[in-house]
């Protein structure tokens, strides 16, 4: 493989530039790894230092784009593709139900385009990018909500999806849009002025305006609805919520209805990044933080073993020291953090589950100490002891706010 090939993959695998020669991975173009997480790791020296090889990979993701805007999950867009490929690609953009947000799609794919397009200023990356945007604003529910898979989505793929933080994933898009974020010069103007007109004014249809600042406050006051109350106290979120009724509901077999000690974590983050936030706002955050500090598992730790079949397994131990941890579901009434296998049985001990599916998910996680750290300053903002300006008159990239 030709040096500046490597080059390239040394940066893409986001390596330091002084030390091209580590790790290189000679299989790149045909080992399949994860895009979104590659994607996301991805320094943006590449972008310019390795143009030809971000524009092969975005010419990829412009071929994969459906014809809706979306794009399907679980791609790895960096790998070659063959004549015979592309034209099996190009015949399968007509199958719209494959579009998703799940799994960090389209959303990442709308990031990397628009690195590409900001240095390379070639149209189709341009349109592609918009294209997905408009899909995005176009899969929102009346209620503000997006579902998993939109359009023609059956079974739990149509619910309101924090899972994965699907939803947020296309909220924290759209902020960055509407808030002038510079990766997103490109988007119209005229888009940004009647985002602004349409909330003033109370536009309640965002499928027919089409404006990302309605999308985003419709997204806020979804989330609102759905915080979920128990014992007549609002606590957190379930991973997914019905589309109609806004109800906690299952997904996948062992995805049970319960309140998330994980998906909650970036609600929350989210909805602390809001300016001026209203009393609702304040509220959902408080109860939700009153939650994780009562929900936090103390005196535990993850100890990773091989088992008696030669397989990596974990039990949970004591640990005097170790930091809080919190758990993936939590029962709706009682609080109880539960596990499951894929019979879809509440387990309330990890080691009661099988192997496969207490190794091959994530159960426990330390997020929810992320969480609590940027309580603390968010109340110090809320109490102007941080001597913002009142009414915050810029937005986190220093433009006005409209």
């Amino acid at each position: 493989m030709k040096k500046i090939t490597l080059l390239a993959i040394a940066a893409l695998m986001t390596l330091s530039i002084g030390n091209l020669s580590a790790q290189i991975r000679s299989d790149y173009r045909q080992k399949v790894m994860n895009w979104t997480r590659t994607a996301s790791r991805i320094d943006n020296r590449f972008f310019t230092l390795y143009t030809d090889e971000a524009k092969r990979i975005a010419d990829n993701l412009v071929l994969y784009q459906l014809d809706s805007g979306a794009w399907p999950k679980n791609i790895y867009f960096p790998g070659e593709i063959t004549a015979e490929q592309h034209k099996r690609i190009s015949e399968s953009k007509k199958h719209l139900g494959n579009g998703t947000i799940d799994n960090g799609s389209t959303t990442t794919e709308i990031i990397y385009l628009s690195k590409v397009y900001n240095v390379t200023r070639e149209k189709k990356y341009k349109q592609a990018a918009l294209k997905g945007i408009k899909y995005l604003l176009k899969a929102q529910y009346k209620n503000g909500g997006w579902p998993q898979f939109y359009p023609n989505a059956k079974g739990y793929a149509r619910h309101i999806t924090y899972n994965d933080n699907a939803m947020i994933n296309v909220m924290k898009l759209l902020r960055d849009i509407y808030e002038c974020e510079p990766l997103y010069w490109y988007v119209p103007q005229e888009l940004r002025e009647k985002a602004k007109t349409a909330f003033d004014k109370g536009v309640e249809c965002i499928l027919a305006t089409q404006v990302i600042q309605l999308a985003l406050d419709k997204g806020v006051e979804c989330i609102l609805k759905t915080q979920v109350k128990q014992n007549g106290k609002l606590t957190v979120w379930c991973a997914q919520h019905d589309f109609e009724s806004l109800a906690p509901v299952k997904a996948r077999a062992y995805e049970l209805p319960s309140l998330s000690g994980q998906e909650s974590d970036n609600i929350v983050l989210l909805l602390m990044d809001i300016p001026n936030p209203s009393p609702e706002i304040i509220a959902a955050v408080e109860n939700a933080i009153a939650w994780f500090e009562k929900s936090k598992i103390e005196g535990i730790r993850l100890e990773y073993y091989r088992n008696a079949e030669g397989k990596r397994d974990y039990r949970v131990v004591s640990c005097e020291k170790c930091p809080p941890m919190w758990a993936r579901f939590y029962d709706l009434d009682s609080n109880r953090p539960f596990f499951s296998d894929r019979d879809g049985i509440k387990k309330y001990d990890i080691s009661q589950i099988g192997h496969e599916r207490r190794t091959g998910y994530s159960w426990y996680n330390r997020d929810g100490s992320t969480v609590l750290s940027r309580y603390k300053m968010w109340k110090r903002e809320l109490d102007g002891k941080s001597g913002r300006p009142e009414g915050r008159a810029v937005n986190r990239y220093g433009n006005p706010r409209m």
